[in-house]
C-alpha cells in the first residue's frame, strides 16, 4: 500500500526505521528485499525529503546524522502504530513475520533463559531477530520512547501509561566462593554481616534491601564495592572472599562457575519479576506472541523457594 500526503510516500518511513536500525544500506536492503540499487534510491529520496543526509560515512561504516537519530524513536513508533492498524483479526503469519524485537533486560536474565528464548523464535518465527539491551544505570522512559519493545525483569518505570504484567516473585540467595568460610557451621545475621560484601547495582549503589534487613537486627555490613551487573560480580567472587548477592532466577550462573549459593539469614522481601510494554503494542498480534513467549519461559521456571 502507497500512502501519500504533500507528495510525501509514508511507506519511505519503513525504510527509515530499518535504515537507522542496521546503519547499512545492504542490510537494509536485504530485509526489505529489496536490491542495493533500489535501497540506495530509496535513502535519497529519504535524504530529500528529510532535509538531511540520515547516514553518512565513517570510514567503512555509515552513522546516523544527530537529526537522524533524534527522530528514530518518533519514526520506529508511527510505524508499529501503522502496522497495528492494518492487520486484521489480530492474527500473524509467524513463518513469514519479518520483523526485529528490542528487548530491555539484565544480563543475568539473558545469560540464563537467552538461549532458550533464541530457539524457540527460531522454530516459530525465523524472521524475527531479538536485540537484548542492557539495563541504563540512568532511568529513560524507553518503553515510552519507542527505544525498547518490551522490558523483562524487576520492572520499576515511572511511566503510568506502561503496561506491567507479574510473572513471578525471585528471592536473593547469597553466593561466595566453594570452600569460604560462611559456609561452615550455622551462618546467622550476625556472621553474614560481619563478612565483606560485593554489591550488583546498574546504578552503583552501596546498599540495599540487605542493609535495611540488618539495620532491623541492630547490624551493619562493610560493602567493599559494587560492580555494575550480576554476571560481572561472579567473576570477582570466584577469586575472592567476598560476599555478593544473586537472584534464584540466575542462580544457574554461579553453579556454572563453581560457586556456592547459600540461603541468606534475613528476612527480605521477594522481588516482583514481570515484563512491561507500551499499550501501542497492545493489539500487534506479533508483539502479543512475543510476550507470550516471555510468560511461557518464565512460568516454566520453578518458582522461588
Amino acid at each position: 500500500m502507497r500512502v501519500t500526503q504533500s507528495g510525501m510516500d509514508l511507506n519511505l518511513l519503513v525504510a527509515l526505521d530499518v535504515l537507522l536500525e542496521e546503519s547499512s544500506v545492504s542490510r537494509a536492503a536485504a530485509r526489505l528485499h529489496l536490491s542495493e540499487p533500489a535501497m540506495s534510491r530509496t535513502l535519497g529520496r529519504i535524504r530529500k525529503a528529510l532535509g538531511d543526509p540520515v547516514l553518512v560515512r565513517a570510514g567503512r561504516t555509515m552513522v546516523p546524522t544527530p537529526h537522524a537519530l533524534a527522530v528514530q524513536c518518533e519514526v520506529k513508533a508511527v510505524v508499529e502504530r501503522a502496522r497495528a492498524l492494518f492487520l486484521t483479526g489480530g492474527q500473524v503469519d509467524l513463518a513469514t513475520l519479518t520483523r526485529t524485537f528490542t528487548v530491555l533486560a539484565n544480563e543475568a536474565f539473558t545469560a540464563v533463559s537467552g538461549a532458550t528464548l533464541f530457539t524457540r523464535i527460531a522454530r516459530e518465527a525465523p524472521g524475527v531477530r531479538l536485540r537484548f539491551l542492557s539495563e541504563s544505570h540512568v532511568d529513560v522512559p524507553a518503553l515510552r520512547e519507542g527505544m525498547a519493545d518490551l522490558e523483562l525483569g524487576v520492572v520499576d518505570t515511572r511511566s503510568p501509561e506502561v503496561r506491567v504484567e507479574h510473572l513471578s516473585d525471585e528471592l536473593m540467595v547469597g553466593v561466595v566462593r566453594p570452600g569460604h568460610p560462611l559456609l561452615e557451621g550455622r551462618l546467622t545475621a550476625r556472621r553474614f554481616a560481619a563478612a565483606d560484601h560485593l554489591i550488583a547495582s546498574r546504578r552503583g549503589r552501596l546498599e540495599g534491601p540487605v542493609d535495611t534487613a540488618l539495620a532491623e537486627l541492630g547490624l551493619t555490613r562493610r560493602v567493599v564495592g559494587s560492580v555494575g551487573t550480576f554476571p560481572a560480580s561472579l567473576f570477582v567472587l570466584r577469586e575472592s572472599d567476598l560476599v555478593g548477592l544473586l537472584t534464584t532466577q540466575a542462580a544457574p550462573l554461579a553453579a556454572g562457575l563453581g560457586l556456592e549459593t547459600f540461603r541468606i539469614p534475613l528476612d527480605l522481601p521477594a522481588l516482583p519479576f514481570g515484563m512491561a510494554w507500551h499499550p501501542r503494542h497492545d493489539a500487534d498480534p506479533a508483539h502479543a506472541w512475543l510476550r507470550c513467549c516471555a510468560r511461557e519461559l518464565l512460568s516454566a521456571r520453578p518458582a522461588a523457594r
